[in-house]
C-alpha cells in the first residue's frame, strides 16, 4: 500500500482499526463480575468509563488506580481489547483498578489546538472530567491518592501528557505509547510538581513521525504537530530537573522475526524522586508493543513482540507516588 498516494487516509484508518479490534473481540475475557459500565455528569455532559476491579478489592484499604486513554477514533472498551487486557491481568496479580474512559466522540481534548474534532472544536473540559472521576472514584472505592497513574496511545498519549501538565499534583507518573508532546501545549504546560513519564516510540511510526512535525500520512489532512521525540524527552527532563545522561541498555530480542529491537534510556534520578525513560523501538510503527497488529505494517508499521508494554508500564508506575 502506497501511502504517498492516498487522500486523507488518517480518519480511514482510525475506522478500518475500529473494525478490525472490533471484529477480533477479547482473547483474554475479563471476569464479568469485576468489570462494569459506568457514567458520571461532568459540565453538562454524561461521561461514560469502563472500570475494572480486581477480584483482591478489598474496601478498607486504599487502592492504586491506572487510567488508560484510548486513541483517536476509539473508545475505553476497544483500548482495553487493544491491549489483550492484560491491564486486567495484572491488576488482578498487583492490586489495582483500571478505568478506560470515553472520549466525547471518540477524541481527547489534548492540547494540540486544532478544530479538527468536537473534543477540540467546543474546548470539552476533559481534565475537568479526570480529576471529578478521580474524586468520585476516591469517595466510592477508597482509591489512593498518593497512586494515581495515567496511560494511552497516540491521542490518549497526548492527553496523558496534558494531564501531567494541568494535574499534576494528582497523578503521579504517565505512560505514553506511539506518540510525542503536542507541540501547542507547550508553552501552556506548567506542571505543580514533577511527574514520571515513560514514552514508548517506534521509530517508523507513519503518523506520529519520530523526528516531530505534522501528524498523518504524509499526503492527506493533518492533525497538529508534535514535537521530536528527543525534543520530548528533553522538554519532560528540563521540567523534571533531570540529568542530561541516560543509562542506556538494549532489551532481549525476544521475537527476531518482527523486525524491531529495543533499546531503554533511563533519566534519573530527577527532582522528588521522578524519573523519565524512554522505550525506543527501532523499527516500531504506530503500535503497542505486545498487543494487536490491528492492521497490516504496511498502513501502521510494525508491532514489537520483544516487550510487553502492559507489564512494562505498570513496572514503571508502581515505583512511584506523589510525593
Amino acid at each position: 500500500m502506497d501511502t504517498r498516494k492516498i487522500k486523507n487516509v488518517f480518519p480511514l484508518v482510525l475506522f478500518l482499526s475500529l473494525v478490525v479490534i472490533s471484529s477480533i473481540g477479547n482473547p483474554e475475557p475479563s471476569s464479568a463480575q469485576n468489570s462494569r459500565k459506568d457514567s458520571i455528569s461532568v459540565g453538562g455532559l454524561e461521561r461514560t468509563y469502563s472500570i475494572y476491579i480486581p477480584s483482591s478489592y478489598e474496601p478498607t484499604k486504599p487502592i492504586p488506580t491506572l487510567f488508560l486513554f484510548h486513541g483517536g477514533g476509539g473508545t475505553g472498551q476497544l483500548i482495553e481489547t487493544l491491549t489483550l487486557s492484560r491491564f486486567n491481568r495484572i491488576a488482578d496479580r498487583e492490586g489495582f483498578i483500571v478505568l478506560y474512559p470515553d472520549g466525547i466522540e471518540k477524541h481527547w481534548n489534548d492540547g494540540r489546538g486544532v478544530q479538527a474534532f468536537r473534543a477540540h472544536r467546543e474546548n470539552i473540559d476533559d481534565v475537568g472530567f479526570i480529576s471529578a472521576l478521580i474524586d468520585h472514584l476516591i469517595r466510592t472505592f477508597n482509591v489512593d491518592a498518593v497512586r494515581i497513574y495515567a496511560a494511552g496511545i497516540s491521542n490518549g498519549g497526548q492527553f496523558s501528557q496534558r494531564l501531567a501538565c494541568e494535574l499534576s499534583d494528582r497523578v503521579a507518573a504517565i505512560g505514553v505509547v506511539a506518540t510525542q508532546m503536542p507541540e501547542h501545549l507547550t508553552s501552556s504546560c506548567a506542571p505543580k510538581r514533577p511527574v514520571s513519564l515513560l514514552m514508548i516510540c517506534g521509530t517508523e511510526d507513519p503518523i506520529v513521525p519520530w523526528e516531530g512535525g505534522e501528524i498523518g500520512f504524509r499526503s492527506g489532512q493533518k492533525f497538529g504537530r508534535v514535537l521530536s521525540v528527543s525534543e520530548s524527552i528533553r522538554f519532560w527532563t528540563t521540567k523534571n530537573k533531570c540529568p542530561s545522561s541516560p543509562m542506556i541498555t538494549y532489551e532481549p530480542d525476544r521475537d527476531p522475526k518482527d523486525g524491531t529491537r529495543i533499546h531503554r534510556a533511563i533519566y534519573g534520578p530527577c527532582s522528588q524522586e521522578t524519573e523519565v525513560v524512554l522505550y525506543t523501538v527501532e523499527g516500531g510503527g504506530h503500535t503497542w508493543p505486545g498487543g494487536y497488529q490491528y492492521l497490516p505494517s504496511g498502513i501502521i508499521g510494525r508491532t514489537s513482540r520483544d516487550i510487553d508494554a502492559n507489564e512494562v508500564i505498570w513496572d514503571f508506575f508502581k515505583r512511584h507516588i506523589l510525593r
